[in-house]
């Protein structure tokens, strides 16, 4: 499903990054699905995959490829006032929502095929 923004505000960083951290978890759920393997262990390997730090890594990984309007949403994101968990590092936690955000993006603006590109380069192929 491809939303219609054209008459209405995008929605805002944080509400990207919400729709962005679901579509992270299914990407990630689906590669390691296609892997095989029992439950419990594809939830503690996914869970290493969508945690704070992996993704700061993550979005560190693509950071040279985005375009401009891509870098734009990442700073923009990285920036809204949020308050981390107590047990997250705040750079880290910052860092992940602006690639959560990033993927939203992708999806409600419909450049699907940008989002898996970018998903691709993200994940580390050899633990992926």
């Amino acid at each position: 499903m491809i939303f219609n923004f054209e008459h209405n505000a995008l929605p805002g960083s944080l509400e990207l990054a919400w729709l962005g951290d679901a579509l992270y978890d299914l990407y990630v759920r689906e590669h390691l699905v296609a892997r095989g393997g029992k439950v419990r262990a594809l939830h503690r390997e996914a869970i290493s995959f969508v945690c704070a730090h992996a993704q700061a890594e993550a979005l560190s990984r693509i950071s040279g490829a985005l375009t401009e309007a891509e870098g734009d949403v990442v700073r923009r994101a990285r920036n809204a006032h949020q308050s981390p968990p107590k047990n997250a590092d705040p750079g880290e936690y910052h860092h992940a929502t602006a690639l959560e955000a990033l993927i939203g993006w992708l999806y409600v603006t419909g450049q699907r095929d940008r989002m898996n590109e970018l998903l691709q380069m993200a994940l580390p192929e050899e633990e992926f």
